[in-house]
């Protein structure tokens, strides 16, 4: 890394480090959303899914197919692996078949649904983004897909969400599309990390939409290597991996229910902080502090997003585990949430609610909660932190917009 010294001397600062021997060729091999030429461990689940879609180059419609698979199994990928093929081999012999992609944590809405289905075959917006009634939304597409003879394959990335939180009405509008359509065809793909969101299904949708089920193992560790391995020659100059960062990478992600994603991340991470520290190797070490980092900024993130109610009662605990007067239990827990809950203010749940939350903190890994005994006194549970100290307080502060000098 050029020094001031060395940029007075004439050794331009980007000029120094361009001269440096670069890790990364491209990182972007390293990515969720990149998606290689060849899929790994996963043949026989691509080729289940081509045979299901290949109705569509024959002008039928392909059945209504389920995924299922925990994160990280290759659910997304193969999947839009496999649309980007049918979509090729359509044009290569003719056949118009067409996949439109939606992620269900954003386009999460009956009316959303409806309109990028709408956009997207128009190819431009004809459905603005709110303002029509539903079911002219759902006329819109209807006309625009009918308008010639096509195979339309819809792939509901995390279609549990929409279904939790929007209900099944879609699923069930277009499961039964096909009765009315004179010249398309529509087939849906579903995409699932819940095996029980089927649940929540009417079930006229779930025996239309359930007609093929595809489930997604998780990788083993050796899998996670062969994985790693590909990627990495994509992703790193020559030379610049230890023997031990890819079995590591993948032991760790292993271990965590087979998750090539968290593999690949902890790769990247790991070769973003020897990057950053200037070596020109990246090492076990690298690694062991990219799945430390991980691990915490995953924590934040989790803290971010917890309701109020349940950051104060965190928040209860960082201060009476800051002034260590011994074990931390649920009694001085509550005394402290109310205590803050009148200076913030805030509402004031009851003890056992707030009891409730703290098992919630303790099933999220935030806090330790063990429950002991107090003799003649009852049962109680004592609780200690699982995350760093510092960097939670200064985000629930920030979050709940309050310190230490206006609370005492």
């Amino acid at each position: 890394m050029a020094t001031l010294q060395q940029t007075l001397d004439g050794v331009g600062l980007f000029e120094s480090i361009l001269k440096t021997t670069p890790i990364f060729k491209n990182k972007e091999a390293l990515r969720h959303s990149y998606t290689p030429s060849d899929l790994p461990h996963r043949g026989e689940q691509t080729n289940r899914l081509a045979t299901i879609l290949a109705a569509a180059l024959r002008g039928e419609t392909p059945s209504n197919i389920l995924i299922y698979g925990k994160t990280g199994t290759g659910k997304t990928l193969v999947t839009k692996f496999v649309a980007k093929e049918l979509e090729k081999t359509g044009e290569k012999i003719g056949v118009p078949a067409t996949t439109i992609y939606m992620n269900c944590e954003v386009v999460d809405t009956h009316y959303r649904v409806l309109a990028q289905l709408a956009n997207t075959l128009y190819g431009q917006e004809v459905v603005p983004f709110t303002g029509w009634p539903t079911d002219q939304v759902f006329q819109a597409f209807f006309d625009i897909a009918d308008k010639k003879k096509q195979v339309i394959v819809v792939i509901f990335d995390e279609i549990d969400k929409i279904v939790k939180k929007s209900s099944d009405e879609v699923l069930y509008n277009l499961t039964r599309i096909n009765t009315d359509l004179k010249n398309a065809r529509v087939s849906i793909v579903g995409i699932s990390n819940d095996l029980r969101f089927t649940d929540f299904l009417d079930p006229r949708v779930l025996s239309s939409l359930g007609q093929e089920e595809i489930v997604f193992p998780p990788y083993e560790a050796d899998q996670l290597k062969d994985i790693l391995t590909q990627r990495a020659i994509l992703a790193f100059t020559d030379g610049v991996l230890d023997e031990t960062v890819i079995p590591l990478c993948a032991a760790f992600a292993a271990r965590e229910h087979g998750d090539a994603r968290r593999a690949l991340d902890l790769l990247r991470v790991a070769a973003e902080l020897a990057e950053l520290g200037g070596a020109d190797k990246v090492t076990e070490a690298h690694v062991r502090s990219a799945k430390e980092k991980i691990e915490q900024d995953r924590v934040i993130e989790v803290v971010r997003t917890l309701p109020s109610q349940s950051k104060l009662v965190l928040y209860s605990i960082i201060l009476l585990e800051e002034r260590g007067n011994g074990g931390v239990i649920t009694g001085d827990v509550y005394n402290m949430y109310r205590e803050l809950s009148r200076r913030a203010p805030m509402d004031i749940l009851t003890q056992r609610r707030v009891s409730d939350l703290i098992s919630e903190l303790d099933m999220l890994g935030i806090i330790n909660a063990a429950v002991i005994s107090k003799g003649r006194y009852g049962r109680t549970k004592e609780i200690t932190l699982g995350v760093p100290i510092t960097r939670i307080k200064e985000l629930l502060e920030k979050e709940l917009s309050f310190s230490n000098s206006n609370l005492f």
